[in-house]
């Protein structure tokens, strides 16, 4: 039948993207390329709102935990897509498959939420101006991010204990570059079903409750942005959402891509270009969206610039 996962079962392996050694060296060499944007881009991010008190608000804050999450959710990925690219070494233990998985599905969870959480701050700085600073208190802004945390971990925790007790072919041969809730399914021998359904469930209750939130904050926001008659005010008013709504549209898009849909319908070219696209591309297209189109952050970044030249100069 097959070997549970709890016994002394083999190491996975994993296929990849390409059997080709020269695609795999291109390959090599634009992931790394792009961890390595994505690490300045998110680093950087975090460090220029540590370092300017004129970014010590909740939008920033909530902007510095995005980059956080950013940060580790293509970390927990790309070191080890790098490795089997460029070595013929392409196993990964099981404790170390299923690990991988589980911070991966965790931090994705946890960032649905902490855009919702965005949302509605944005709600909050355009539809109530004037009250933003008592309604976005510090208490609310850390009961909304830890919040996010938990309900990430929770539903991860419940994936993962139902992955946990399925049957696995002997094979174990994973036909992907990371260890993926879909080709694990697939690779199963046991009855999937009920495990499909829970993660259905899990996974569409959360990117409903997700939407939703979006969706309730971002009609009034609509709707005043319109309102303002000045064509200066709709610019300034827009410009202040325009940014995380880009990034709620990528990062939804492909999630939703993904993952709603049954084992059946996994196609295995199509899916591994969303999962390139959300593991890789859209954790370092975020901080250049939000640094782009936002002043303030080109701003702290030319003080925090001259604050580190006077600092030379005195010396």
């Amino acid at each position: 039948m097959g070997i549970r996962n709890n016994t002394n079962v083999p190491d996975f392996i994993l296929m990849g993207l390409t059997d080709s050694e020269e695609i795999q060296q291109v390959l090599f060499m634009l992931f790394l390329l792009i961890y390595l944007i994505n690490m300045l881009g998110n680093a950087g991010m975090i460090l220029i709102i540590y370092m300017d008190l004129q970014l010590h608000t909740p939008m920033y804050f909530f902007l510095s935990q995005l980059s956080f999450l950013d940060l580790s959710y293509s970390t927990v990925i790309t070191p080890k897509t790098l490795e089997n690219l460029l070595t013929s070494n392409k196993i990964i233990s099981f404790t170390g498959c299923f690990t991988q998985m589980y911070f991966f599905v965790f931090l994705g969870a946890t960032e649905v939420f902490l855009l919702s959480s965005m949302a509605y701050d944005r709600y909050v700085a355009i539809c109530n101006p004037l009250n933003y600073p008592v309604v976005m208190s510090m208490r609310l802004y850390c009961a909304l991010i830890t919040g996010s945390y938990v309900v990430g971990f929770t539903d991860t925790l419940v994936v993962v204990l139902c992955m946990n007790s399925l049957y696995f072919r002997k094979s174990h041969v994973i036909h992907h570059f990371f260890c993926d809730i879909t080709p694990i399914l697939v690779l199963s021998c046991s009855d999937t079903g009920y495990t499909e359904i829970l993660i259905f469930i899990v996974a569409g209750s959360t990117l409903m409750v997700s939407l939703i939130t979006i969706s309730v904050s971002y009609g009034p926001i609509l709707s005043t942005i319109l309102k303002i008659h000045s064509t200066s005010g709709k610019h300034k008013a827009f410009s202040t959402c325009a940014s995380h709504f880009l990034g709620v549209t990528i990062f939804y898009s492909s999630v939703v891509f993904t993952y709603l849909k049954p084992k059946q319908s996994y196609f295995l070219g199509k899916d591994q270009v969303a999962s390139v696209f959300y593991t890789m591309v859209t954790p370092m297209l975020n901080p250049l969206i939000y640094s782009l189109r936002n002043k303030e952050v080109k701003n702290a970044l030319i003080r925090v610039i001259q604050k580190r030249e006077g600092s030379r100069q005195l010396k």
